[in-house]
């Protein structure tokens, strides 16, 4: 695949490959795909200040004239926010706005893996036999992703999806199973952005970014595995679960303020068999369109 072409994915709803519309499209192009953009990036764009610079401007009340003309470019549906988006008192508020109770109803199918985020999904069925990730040739290193040698051995033949979310998308987070969670680990990092078109050109991006780390023990399928990941103009990731208190399938875990990011889900080995439109579309490196709460696995 080449590093400039376009992104593409298959959305579950409307049966067909599309291409994404990319928010910023032009200046995250500069800063991947030519040299000048890339040492601004390394040199500015992937530090810490420069999305809390930009966070802080989209907490600023004149952020909210963004709101109406993001919503009309990218067609969201107003009828499923929980507020009304004139109530909003800035952009970042409006960005990781609440949906109304049953916009996304939860996968009933006893066993069912719900999806953990709205967003475009690639999975891995095994960690080990990794033949591509984006682009063929490149490899996950898991060590490095969940910095624990004792984890990185226990999930090293599991499974894998990685959940895209970008910046037009419902950007809370949540559980994809009934369990107990650990408290959260903070997993320093730098902030580069998680689109293809910059993991095509360094997949390391995946495992040198901010990182917080989360372990959900379950009844049936073992612990998985939650890693929310930060990314360009992310200005935090909040968790708003109480650690080490039960919780239900697809209640909420936490949310991304501004910027595209990325949750990642590990399982141990054995324990899940991926949907067949997810699993089809992952084995062509291509990303499938879904919502958080409908199923990506069955438990085995």
């Amino acid at each position: 695949m080449s590093q400039s072409a376009p992104v593409e994915y298959y959305d579950r709803y409307r049966k067909k490959i599309c291409t994404e519309q990319i928010y910023g499209e032009g200046p995250l192009r500069w800063t991947v795909e030519t040299r000048l953009g890339r040492l601004t990036t390394r040199a500015i764009v992937s530090r810490a200040i420069f999305s809390r610079l930009y966070g802080h401007l989209m907490d600023r009340p004149a952020s909210r004239k963004k709101i109406a003309p993001f919503i009309e470019q990218y067609q969201l549906d107003a009828s499923e926010f929980a507020d009304p988006p004139d109530s909003f008192a800035s952009f970042n508020e409006f960005f990781y706005r609440k949906l109304k109770p049953g916009a996304r109803p939860a996968d009933p199918t006893p066993g069912a893996i719900l999806f953990p985020a709205d967003g475009r999904h690639l999975a891995i069925p095994n960690l080990s036999e990794v033949t591509g990730f984006f682009v063929k040739g490149q490899r996950f290193s898991l060590e490095s992703f969940v910095q624990d040698e004792a984890l990185a051995n226990r999930y090293a033949t599991g499974a894998l999806v990685l959940s895209r979310l970008c910046p037009v998308d419902y950007h809370r987070f949540h559980f994809p199973v009934a369990g107990t969670p650990s408290a959260p680990r903070q997993i320093p990092g730098s902030l580069f952005s998680v689109n293809p078109l910059a993991l095509r050109r360094n997949l390391a991006i995946l495992w040198t970014n901010k990182r917080v780390l989360t372990e959900l023990r379950t009844e049936n399928v073992g612990t998985i595995l939650t890693v929310e990941i930060g990314a360009t103009n992310v200005g935090s990731i909040q968790q708003t679960y109480t650690p080490n208190a039960p919780v239900q399938a697809a209640a909420e875990k936490g949310y991304f303020a501004f910027g595209g990011s990325a949750v990642a889900t590990l399982f141990e080995p054995g324990v899940i068999e991926f949907t067949p439109d997810l699993l089809e579309q992952s084995l062509q490196h291509r990303e499938l369109y879904a919502h958080v709460g409908d199923r990506m696995a069955t438990a085995l």
